[in-house]
């Protein structure tokens, strides 16, 4: 079943789960949080994300209610993406998904790499510019 076809039915947790369906769009939720970035910083701390399926994802995270997008008449323009009431309800229910992944996940190193090594590899990369 298509995405738009789900959201056809009245069904709530259909609804949210096309809401949320990619896999980006929790992962922007969450390093938005509470405050506003603007498009730049977003594609920086998502940095395996193309700039395309970014802009795509937040289009329709506002179409869907979750995130704001609030544009300023300056040169050169301005744009910050922030949470709506609705999105930011989700924090606490994708933080007790991390909890529940990290208590049920056994790690093989092996097959998958750790998020640590991800954020270390960033803040060197950061350090170096």
């Amino acid at each position: 079943m298509k995405q738009n076809e789900l959201m056809q039915y009245s069904c709530p947790l259909g609804k949210a789960m096309s809401a949320l369906g990619s896999k980006w769009k929790p992962i922007i939720v969450l390093v938005i949080k509470d405050r506003k970035l603007r498009f730049g910083e977003l594609a920086v701390r998502i940095n395996v994300i193309s700039r395309k399926v970014l802009t795509d994802q937040l289009r329709e995270m506002q179409t869907d209610g979750l995130i704001i997008r609030e544009e300023f008449k300056e040169l050169p323009p301005r744009v910050e993406y922030s949470l709506t009431e609705k999105g930011l309800a989700l924090l606490p229910i994708l933080y007790q998904l991390e909890e529940w992944e990290t208590k049920y996940h056994v790690y093989d190193p092996e097959k998958e790499k750790d998020c640590k090594m991800l954020l270390e590899k960033r803040e060197k990369k950061n350090a170096i510019v």
